[in-house]
């Protein structure tokens, strides 16, 4: 099976550091010159949720830590503030991977929405403790409820275009165990 060798391994964290960075590189370019009364979906965290959950070793811990600090530096946000609640949420959510693997979607996606509002209701709550100006509450619901409503289909491009699939019980991690 292709999914053991190390060289694919490699390629796949490879591909979600390119997935990153290709986001990124989206959200610094000037489409829109007008604020904006609506915020679109986060997608680094919504395909850092999914592949967390489908496949916990194509995500290290350091990578997802480094690619969300460079999100908050880059997107001027409190540098590390986001990148640790996301970090705490997506290894959350690899711990629950076993568990969610023989369920169905509608489970996982419960599994995800409980993390993505618990990201930014502690993202808020600690901000608001640092007394640092907050944006409006409807900013950050649609941006919680767009990366929600966006997750099936990060899910479907995850699995029909990048390969990322759920692990079955034979399969084996990065450690050579069985999942």
């Amino acid at each position: 099976m292709t999914d053991l060798s190390p060289t694919r391994l490699w390629i796949m964290r490879a591909g979600f550091v390119l997935l990153a960075m290709v986001i990124l590189f989206f959200q610094l370019l000037p489409l829109e010159t007008t604020p904006r009364w609506f915020a679109g979906p986060d997608l680094l965290l919504a395909f850092a949720c999914a592949w967390c959950l489908r496949r916990p070793d194509y995500v290290p811990m350091l990578v997802l830590c480094a690619l969300f600090l460079l999100a908050d530096l880059l997107l001027q946000r409190p540098p590390g503030l986001w990148a640790l609640l996301a970090l705490i949420g997506c290894e959350n959510l690899k711990g629950q991977g076993r568990t969610l693997r023989d369920s169905n979607f509608l489970a996982e996606w419960l599994s995800v929405s409980v993390v993505i509002i618990a990201i930014m209701l502690a993202n808020r709550i600690l901000l608001a403790i640092a007394l640092i100006d907050l944006p409006g509450w409807g900013l950050s619901l649609s941006e919680a409820g767009m990366t929600l409503l966006v997750y099936p289909l990060v899910v479907a491009i995850s699995h029909w275009l990048m390969g990322v699939r759920k692990m079955t019980p034979g399969d084996l991690d990065a450690l050579g165990q069985r999942a």
